[in-house]
């Protein structure tokens, strides 16, 4: 198990909430990535991964989320009962619908007039929907925002290839152009929601007399095979075995930690930060697989073993509460800490957050206005990202051998293979 620091002294102090996080700062010894050159974009659309909104819905969705992979109806069953518990339908939607008309008023507000359609890959509104919607009302030139922040295939690449499938899909080829933003995962408008989240529930444990030695920060993401991971990011550049996937999920944790330290005294109150790591939720790969690790649940049980006596988990993998969010770490999670008489606390995702809107705004500002005037923003080494990904990015690891998808298990079948809901990979 690899932790992100070591536990440090005991100390009593309270945790005030920041008002902001600090400002992105140049990175030294790294040359700033320009911008692409505007395209005169005249429409943006918001890309995500899609949910039901019904219980007929429930297993056509999950038949498009796991096409191709021989997962029997059974085992889609198993994992419908996450949705079925809620009535069939996933809060991913309502979140989008939310969130593209924020996007439309934060656009308005700063001058910039083009319409925000959105689409997604597994259910209605499906993508090519929404480019066929925009290009009926005289849109050619469309920028796109995925709903997920990191590099990986199945949160970065795949996006990308969606869209060159839904120019494809709808006839249009060569006349409609769709280029996607930057991945986002260290900009100042994603992380600050985090830091924000972190030193509340932070107070509100020292408010229950424990002080930060009795607290561990758990940061979680979806995880993903080890193939995947492990091609993840350009590859011009290197990266340990979680490639840059795991590389930028550690770098956002260890940004968000300085600020919470920095917050909770004079910047330099290394005793009054509690020790943290990083976990992985979610897999739904066959056991023999190697995935990202270790799982969230694992560390939990860990830590209670250990004495730690409150963990707050902080969902840094995700843009939004959905069901993987919601019943992996609300339900799930939430059950392993209370059997193991742990306090737990749940960070919010960035949502329908001011500071988040706003980011993404500056991140499709980026491309909609000169580069000359755009600021690139990022807070870590890593970033800034940049706009187009090279030839061999991400590239999808190896297929798992056929056949070798295992009967469905007795207890967890998300951790034994069984298809997760995979609104977390967006």
């Amino acid at each position: 198990m690899r932790w992100g620091r070591t536990r440090p002294a005991r100390s009593s102090r309270a945790w005030p909430v920041p008002s902001s996080v600090p400002e992105s700062q140049p990175v030294d010894g790294l040359v700033p990535v320009p911008a692409a050159e505007p395209a005169g974009y005249d429409a943006v659309v918001l890309l995500g991964f899609g949910g039901p909104e019904g219980q007929d819905d429930v297993i056509p969705f999950l038949r498009n989320v796991t096409r191709g992979r021989g997962i029997p109806e059974a085992r889609l069953e198993t994992v419908a009962a996450h949705y079925r518990a809620s009535g069939g339908v996933s809060p991913v939607n309502g979140q989008n619908r939310a969130l593209r008309d924020a996007l439309q008023t934060e656009l308005a507000a700063r001058g910039t007039f083009v319409p925000v359609y959105w689409g997604n890959r597994n259910w209605v509104p499906y993508l090519r929907d929404a480019v066929t919607a925009a290009v009926d009302a005289g849109h050619t030139r469309l920028l796109a925002l995925t709903t997920s922040a990191y590099s990986s295939y199945s949160s970065c690449r795949q996006y990308r290839e969606d869209l060159v499938e839904a120019r494809c899909a709808t006839g249009l080829g060569d006349a409609v152009r769709i280029d996607a933003v930057r991945p986002y995962f260290d900009h100042p408008g994603f992380v600050a929601p985090f830091v924000l989240g972190v030193c509340s529930a932070l107070a509100d444990f020292a408010r229950q007399g424990l002080a930060p030695d009795d607290v561990h920060v758990l940061f979680t993401t979806h995880s993903i095979p080890m193939a995947d991971a492990e091609q993840s990011g350009p590859r011009e550049r290197s990266f340990s075995a979680g490639g840059a996937y795991e590389a930028q999920h550690r770098a956002v944790a260890e940004v968000v930690m300085a600020a919470v330290s920095a917050v909770a005294g004079d910047g330099t109150a290394a005793d009054a930060t509690p020790a943290w790591s990083l976990a992985f939720q979610s897999r739904s790969g066959p056991p023999e697989m190697p995935w990202l690790e270790p799982d969230v649940n694992d560390v939990i049980v860990v830590l209670a073993a250990a004495g730690t006596r409150a963990v707050v988990v902080v969902p840094i993998g995700f843009i939004s509460d959905h069901m993987e969010v919601s019943w992996d770490l609300d339900t799930e999670a939430a059950a392993t800490a209370a059997a193991h008489d742990l306090g737990f606390a749940r960070v919010s995702t960035p949502g329908l957050h001011r500071e988040f809107v706003a980011g993404l705004v500056d991140l499709l500002l980026e491309r909609l206005t000169p580069a000359s005037t755009t600021e690139r923003c990022a807070l870590t080494a890593l970033g800034p990202w940049t706009d187009a990904c090279p030839v061999g990015c991400c590239e999808k690891g190896p297929a798992r051998r056929p056949g070798t998808e295992p009967s469905s298990p007795a207890g967890n079948p998300a951790a034994q293979g069984g298809p997760s809901s995979g609104e977390a990979r967006r």
